[in-house]
């Protein structure tokens, strides 16, 4: 009699507590493409590397790292893209001049929005 009570509620109470761990986890990986804009970084890209990466169970980031040349030393900088239906990973090419707004984090600038430069202007 009391396994027929204990149980459903035991089930009910992880049920819940997964649903409310996925929302949370949501609205997080969400979170990684809104980065305050509070540096610019101007240059030339130099390397560009792309690859996805696991952010929790079936959710996936795109991640372009670059390396940019400011003229006066060279940083890495990184754009975090949730992979969702029909989201296009930004592209960049290697010589680019580009102003990048983003913010300083774990070592690296991480990009929020870019603007790209005209050779010509």
């Amino acid at each position: 009699m009391v396994t027929a009570i204990a149980i459903p509620i035991v089930l009910a109470y992880f049920y819940w507590l997964t649903k409310k761990e996925m929302q949370a986890n949501f609205q997080e990986w969400l979170q990684l493409e809104n980065i305050p804009e509070e540096a610019i970084v101007s240059g030339k890209i130099i390397e560009v590397t792309e690859y996805k990466e696991r952010f929790y169970y079936h959710r996936y980031n795109h991640i372009t790292v670059l390396r940019i040349n400011t003229g006066s030393k060279e940083l890495t900088v990184k754009k975090v893209t949730p992979l969702r239906k029909g989201a296009v990973p930004p592209l960049y090419t290697e010589g680019e001049m580009v102003h990048l707004y983003g913010n300083w984090k774990q070592g690296f600038f991480s990009v929020n929005r870019t603007i790209k430069q005209n050779e010509g202007a």
